[in-house]
Order: C-alpha cells, then sequence, then structure tokens
C-alpha cells in the first residue's frame, strides 16, 4: 500500500474526509485494483479510529469501487468489461444528447470558453500529475453539458463522473491517447461551432469508443 495522505477539509465531518481520501486514492491508482483494505493499517495510516473507515468502505462498495470478497473483506474492485462498458454505453447516448443541444444553444460566450478549455487541457498535456489532465479533460465536457441548459440531463452526467473519472485516467495513462484526444475535442469543438449536429454526433461517439476499446485491450491482456 502506498503512504496515503488525508484530504484536509475542515469544514467536513472526519467520516466524509475518509471517504474522500480513500475514493482519491482508488482513483489516482494508488489503490491498485485487487488490493485488500485493512482497517488496522488505514487507520493507522491516517491518523483516525477504525470507525470513520468502516463507514468510509461501506460508501465506496455502494459506489462500486469496492467489493467484499470471501475470506479477504474489502478489496478494491477490478475494472471489469462489462462495468466498463455498461458505464460508457450510457456516457455515449447521453453525450449524443448533449452535443446535439449544445450545436443548438451554444453562445459566442460558450463557445469561446470551450475554446479556452480545450487550450488548457493541451497546456496540461505535459503534466506529470494525470489526474491534472483528467481534470482538464471534465472541464472540457462539463462545459458542453452546461451548453445544454438542460438540468436534467446535467444532473444525471454528473451522476456518472466519478464512474467516468476511473476510465479517464486509465486512458490518458498512454501519452499517445492523449493526443488524440486533442485531436477528437477539436473535432468536437468545430462541429458546435459549426452547429452541424450529426457530425457532432459522430465526433462524441467516436471519441468514447476510442476510450472503450484501449481500456479493453488493456484489461483483457
Amino acid at each position: 500500500m502506498k503512504n496515503l495522505k488525508m484530504v484536509i477539509d475542515n469544514y467536513l465531518p472526519l467520516r466524509d474526509v475518509v471517504f474522500i481520501t480513500l475514493r482519491e486514492a482508488i482513483l489516482k491508482g494508488e489503490l491498485e485494483p485487487g488490493e485488500r483494505l485493512m482497517e488496522i493499517a488505514l487507520a493507522q495510516q491516517l491518523g483516525v479510529s477504525r470507525t470513520p473507515i468502516r463507514e468510509a468502505i461501506r460508501k465506496l462498495e455502494l459506489e462500486g469501487l469496492v467489493l467484499m470478497a470471501p475470506r479477504k473483506g474489502a478489496v478494491v474492485a477490478e475494472i471489469t468489461p462489462k462495468d466498463l462498458k455498461d458505464v460508457l454505453e450510457v456516457r455515449k447516448h447521453l453525450e449524443e444528447m448533449a452535443v446535439k443541444l449544445a450545436c443548438e444553444k451554444a453562445t459566442k460566450e460558450d463557445l469561446e470558453e470551450l475554446k479556452q478549455l480545450h487550450e488548457e487541457f493541451i497546456n496540461n498535456l505535459e503534466q506529470k500529475d494525470l489526474t491534472i489532465i483528467a481534470e482538464a479533460d471534465v472541464k472540457f465536457h462539463d462545459k458542453i453539458y452546461a451548453t445544454t441548459d438542460n438540468k436534467r440531463l446535467i444532473q444525471i452526467l454528473n451522476n456518472l463522473r466519478e464512474q467516468m473519472y476511473r476510465y479517464r485516467l486509465e486512458y490518458i495513462k498512454n501519452e499517445d491517447k492523449r493526443k488524440k484526444v486533442v485531436e477528437e475535442h477539436a473535432e468536437i469543438l468545430k462541429a458546435i461551432e459549426n452547429k452541424d449536429v450529426n457530425t457532432a454526433k459522430e465526433f462524441i461517439k467516436d471519441h468514447i469508443n476510442n476510450q472503450e476499446a484501449t481500456i479493453l485491450a488493456k484489461i483483457m491482456n
């Protein structure tokens, strides 16, 4: 187990701080798929009692990031082909709807902000911390969602964010794939700017299909 650093937030209850700390460790790969989550060891490392550790593990199990395995207890969930396909299938259809609405509703200000976020993603490509690159990717897509002005759609996509984030990190571990994301973002942005709904939907679908194929190839090896 890598040394974990407690997330500092004086406004949250300790149980929530522990939950966020463990969730980030899983998403960043500091706690690896299949790794046991031993309450005593985690409590000692984070300087807390076992109670908030136990509560955090239960919440992580509800999010699908932790599984209870026979004779092992709590372990970090593996990325399975079924889970990957289920999440990205939903994401694909929702983002096709999002780019359609973005084509119809995007203002000049929206397009300018999308361009800035696209540049921000490019500028972060050399960062050693992959979470910085992933967050830049999240911002680009979040802006597309916001442009739809559809609160329900935004809410549903936000609910998927944590599950998608894990796959984002896996995808951008490959430098060539990060460059591919730049090309795909540029294509999506141009289609939205041109209000070309069909092209935007095709590009967003290809964008997500490429992510799925890359991660599937990795976990099937």
